[in-house]
């Protein structure tokens, strides 16, 4: 037979190629067929041709059948609880949790990461699953999306505040360790917690607030500048952006007149800048009226007083030689003029505008050896004589109240050119001091002593 050819050239049938097998290899074939046969065959009877199987092999035939179908029966059913139970393990979130859990112990992350995401698709606001997802990528030693779905987190509106105490911790710990101190301020000054933002403030650089609001004005102002935390404030008058170059805040500004445009930042301690503050001024101060004094600076013998001769109000002063401020004494009406040398500062202040500062320097000195503590000796002499108190110190009585005698200054009084005054003040038993309205006056020149009430 030809090769490549279909069927046969001597008689026309079609060509069939049968493999090559050896006889026994055929017969062990059929002994096993054979056996299988029997083994799942019922016995049976050989029958006559033409005779009819016994009623008993029927039966068994049908038994065979109810219990074939019954096998089926159990099996389907098996199936459809099987497919049912995986349907609802694949919807319960209940369930996907669980297996995260035992993955996550069984160190299985894909799986637990796995088993969290199905969740999340089940209950997308819990934001514990966030969290715990978080969490497997951190066992996982995946730095890159365990700070990923901690951001998430804090992104989430859902997400309650003892969560996000936790989470901006982590978060601040992982910039820390990279010293990315720009990240832990950006990520802060949009916490829309005041509690967090407080806790972490001094990664924060919050723009400098200023104590004038931009506008015009006619005063003198102080501008204050202040900021949270132990940076420092840099800033500029001429509109010129600052920086850490630029002039240090340490002190209010004092604006006078012009107009100033100040910008200032703050740098925190780990050299993050805030944004830029700034605020305009316009400022034209009033030139206010200065105190006229009536008296000259120079030296006196008599106690001549310290008065303002023109418009008396709100005027200010000191008697050590400084600037008068709304704390100084204020001046209420004319002044005694001190014994010895004493120097006068005067100013008219309104608002945070000053007059010009009027200065006088006094020197009064009396021709007499008489002097005040002298003339408190002869008071106390006096009071002693009269039974106002019963000893040197002071006491009227077996308590341990007593009376003190306060020089006050030297004055003018009743046709004297020159006494001294004194006030008689009770100390009571607490330590309280009181004046009781009683007064004595000392001739600077006799000596001569005069109690009296003012």
């Amino acid at each position: 037979m030809q090769e490549g050819l279909l069927y046969c050239e001597q008689c026309g049938e079609d060509i069939h190629i049968v493999p090559d097998f050896e006889p026994e290899f055929e017969q062990n074939i059929e002994q096993n067929l054979k056996d299988i046969v029997k083994e799942v065959s019922p016995p049976s009877r050989q029958l006559s041709k033409g005779s009819k199987a016994p009623k008993s092999d029927k039966i068994q035939a049908g038994r065979r059948k109810i219990i074939a179908g019954w096998a089926m029966l159990v099996f389907f059913v098996a199936a459809v609880i099987w497919i049912g139970v995986k349907i609802v393990q694949y919807y319960s979130a209940e369930y996907q949790i669980e297996q995260a859990v035992k993955s996550t112990n069984s160190a299985r992350y894909e799986d637990a990461i796995h088993y969290y995401e199905r969740a999340m698709e089940l209950e997308p606001t819990n934001t514990d699953l966030k969290l715990s997802i978080a969490q497997v990528y951190f066992l996982k030693n995946d730095k890159e999306n365990y700070e990923y779905w901690l951001r998430a987190i804090i992104e989430d509106p859902r997400t309650e505040q003892e969560q996000l105490e936790s989470i901006y911790g982590k978060l601040i710990a992982i910039y820390c360790a990279r010293e990315e101190y720009q990240a832990i301020h950006d990520m802060l000054i949009n916490c829309p917690l005041a509690s967090i933002r407080t806790t972490y403030q001094n990664y924060i650089a919050e723009r400098p607030q200023f104590s004038v609001p931009s506008g015009e004005y006619e005063e003198v102002k102080a501008l204050k500048m202040t900021a949270s935390g132990g940076g420092k404030i840099y800033y500029t008058l001429d509109g010129e952006t600052p920086d850490a170059s630029k002039t240090q805040y340490v002190s209010p500004i004092l604006m006078e007149d012009g107009d100033f445009t100040v910008k200032a930042v703050y740098i925190n301690e780990n050299g993050v800048q805030s944004q830029v503050a700034s605020a305009w001024y316009h400022i034209t101060v009033t030139e206010l009226e200065a105190p006229e004094i009536n008296l000259d600076g120079g030296e006196y013998d008599l106690p001549y007083k310290i008065t303002v001769t023109n418009n008396s109000e709100n005027i200010y002063y000191t008697t050590n030689g400084t600037t008068p401020t709304k704390n100084s004494a204020k001046y209420t009406g004319p002044i005694p003029l001190p014994l010895g040398e004493s120097h006068f500062s005067f100013a008219r202040l309104e608002s945070s505008n000053s007059s010009a500062v009027v200065e006088r320097t006094f020197i009064l000195s009396l021709r007499t050896d008489i002097t005040p503590n002298g003339a408190e000796k002869l008071v106390r002499e006096y009071a002693l004589k009269n039974g106002r108190i019963l000893d040197e110190a002071g006491h009227f009585d077996d308590t341990s109240e007593h009376y003190l005698f306060e020089y006050l200054y030297v004055t003018d009084w009743k046709g004297k050119e020159a006494v001294y005054l004194f006030a008689e003040v009770l100390v009571d038993e607490a330590g309280g001091i009181a004046r009781t309205g009683n007064y004595y006056v000392v001739d600077v020149y006799t000596g001569e002593i005069q109690m009296t009430v003012m």
